[in-house]
């Protein structure tokens, strides 16, 4: 019975974590000289705000980006980045704005993923009556938050083999874009010295001479 208990103890205290994480993991195209800013509520002071971002593909993989608080205050902003992974505690309780620009290039497209993440820190309440939480149950959470800290380093690792595939495949797209280019400019090249050698062969032997009559 006590097994039982600890067991849905544990059960419910992993749900909770699961609830109060707020998250929101996109990709967005960003057009060239154009600002884009997405939004995440905070509720109380003191939250953890996480946020995650990677340049997949467009141009040499930067971007600009800045992140402001409630009251329009920058908190963290960074200019050329190809990517960042950063923990903030929010102070103030409001809207936060998450923006990215693509005024470096003129011409490319950005595709940039995205995490945005809000998290309460629970604190196990102490119990009302000594011996009321066993020792057991103390280590079960203690072990769920060792859990909860190791998936979420085996999601940045798998961000990161995203991106790492991503930036790779839209280098061999480039690569084979402009060899395409290359070949197809270096055909024309030698079609146009075919016929320009044919014509002036032609001209050379048609050419006429001036006749007289005896």
């Amino acid at each position: 019975m006590s097994l039982l208990f600890h067991f849905f103890s544990s059960f419910f205290f992993f749900l909770y974590l699961s609830v109060i994480v707020r998250a929101s993991a996109l990709t967005t195209a960003i057009a060239p000289n154009e600002r884009v800013c997405f939004y995440a509520d905070v509720d109380k002071a003191g939250e953890k705000i996480g946020f995650y971002y990677a340049v997949q593909s467009g141009g040499s993989f930067d971007i600009d980006f800045d992140i402001k608080d409630p009251n329009q205050k920058v908190l963290l902003d960074g200019e050329r980045e190809r990517q960042g992974d950063y923990v903030l505690t929010a102070n103030t309780v409001g809207e936060y704005a998450f923006c990215f620009e693509n005024d470096i290039s003129t011409l490319t497209d950005k595709l940039i993923d995205f995490d945005i993440m809000v998290e309460s820190e629970p604190r196990r309440q102490p119990p009302a009556k000594p011996g009321q939480i066993s020792e057991q149950t103390s280590s079960l959470e203690e072990s769920v938050f060792r859990l909860n800290g190791l998936l979420m380093n085996i999601k940045r690792l798998q961000k990161h083999h995203h991106t790492q595939e991503n930036r790779g495949f839209s280098i061999v797209k480039s690569t084979q874009n402009r060899l395409f280019w290359y070949t197809l400019l270096e055909c024309v090249g030698v079609i146009s010295m075919a016929v320009l050698q044919v014509y002036i062969l032609q001209t050379f032997f048609t050419k006429t001479g001036r006749r007289y009559k005896v």
